[in-house]
């Protein structure tokens, strides 16, 4: 008799993890599967946590993170979108999936349905399921112009039991960016039908036609039950560090301070530091790492409309590329071929939910002469 719950031992592993670890025995395999960049955290930023460490801001401090961490994330919000956020609104936390799992267990209660707008990260929806949630998989369109939301497909499938709505904007692995129309109506129905909207919006500053994608930030009141989900992971190339925020609703302090306190206790303060850093200095390196990407996303562009049986979609944001090899339908089993024989690390398309089944996720957040690389080995593989 098994001690583990019967949905934790029925959960399968993700397909990325699977691939992964076909990858990580192959010596010069050129992993594009995981979604960080292949830089360091800049060293204002390094330079700011060391001091703090030699200063010894080694004890506890606040379940919410430093004040001055969060008085850094509201000037930087306030700066981006014009928005004047209370204090008792901002935690920081560790990680941003750390903040899915507050909003879950803040949240959901055994049986509720999670609506999740797909194709999507697959840690966030595990999330829901361990906390006991049913999920509910909403596909984006996929058309001639690349992905759009189906308002009416997500409204139906927020039904009588839905907590929860969940969008992330812009996406991953998508790239999908939602409009303010868009994110007007959802915010809207979520309103009316007293759904708890969770907003993901880690690639915030990683678009190529703007300073920052559009936050749910912008139209919601303090009063809605809209959480929005934050990282220092992908603009500040800070992944390792393991921080992000969440805003909360008004009102919700003690109970984000409770889950904390009972969940981590709260982060290192000498980090923290580090990550005050980054929102008051890091715009000169946000703009360096975005045009990187750009190239990045040029390159691989380029090259992935020059192979035979290859159909890319156009995307405006995060640093993924999406694209279908013709003939190719378990993506599961085409990336862990790709790793074996081609010597290349991508993610199958399986493993993001209804609507990417067929397809296949690269990270071009990478130097060009690795994606160049990259490219020639997935070419040879495909012209074979």
């Amino acid at each position: 008799m098994s001690i583990v719950r019967d949905s934790i031992d029925a959960m399968p592993d993700s397909p990325i993890l699977d691939v992964w670890r076909v990858a990580r025995d192959i010596p010069d395999c050129l992993s594009l599967l995981a979604g960080e960049p292949d830089v360091p955290t800049p060293k204002f930023i390094r330079d700011a946590a060391t001091a703090a460490l030699e200063a010894g801001r080694t004890f506890y401090t606040h379940n919410r993170g430093i004040p001055e961490l969060r008085a850094a994330l509201a000037r930087y919000l306030k700066r981006l979108y014009g928005v004047t956020l209370e204090d008792e609104r901002i935690a920081i936390t560790s990680s941003g999936m750390s903040a899915v799992q507050l909003i879950c267990q803040a949240t959901i209660r055994p049986g509720d349905t999670a609506v999740a707008i797909t194709p999507s990260w697959p840690n966030v929806m595990r999330a829901f399921t361990i906390s006991g949630a049913k999920v509910e998989e909403t596909p984006l369109a996929l058309g001639a112009n690349g992905w759009s939301l189906d308002l009416e497909a997500v409204e139906r499938a927020c039904a009588p039991g839905t907590r929860l709505l969940y969008v992330a904007s812009p996406a991953n692995p998508t790239g999908w960016a939602i409009s303010r129309e868009e994110a007007e109506a959802l915010l809207a129905m979520t309103r009316e039908r007293g759904i708890v909207l969770v907003a993901d919006e880690v690639y915030h500053r990683i678009v190529y036609d703007r300073n920052a994608a559009f936050s749910f930030l912008e139209i919601a009141r303090a009063d809605d039950a809209v959480f929005v989900i934050n990282s220092f992971s992908k603009s500040w190339a800070m992944s390792g560090w393991r921080m992000g925020w969440l805003i909360s609703p008004s009102g919700l302090s003690g109970t984000i301070e409770k889950l904390i306190q009972f969940n981590t206790s709260g982060g290192q303060e000498f980090l923290q530091h580090g990550a005050i850093a980054a929102l008051d200095q890091g715009e000169h390196f946000v703009a360096e790492f975005v045009g990187r990407c750009r190239t990045g996303r040029e390159i691989v562009s380029r090259r992935l409309a020059a192979m035979p049986r290859v159909a890319e979609i156009a995307t405006n944001g995060s640093f993924y590329a999406m694209f279908s090899v013709e003939g190719v339908t378990d993506t599961h089993a085409f990336c862990k071929e790709l790793a074996r024989e081609a010597h290349i690390g991508l993610a199958p398309g399986v493993a993001f939910g209804k609507g990417a089944e067929t397809l296949v996720r690269l990270c071009y957040a990478k130097t060009a002469p690795m994606l160049e690389e990259a490219m020639d080995r997935l070419e040879a593989h495909l012209t074979l």
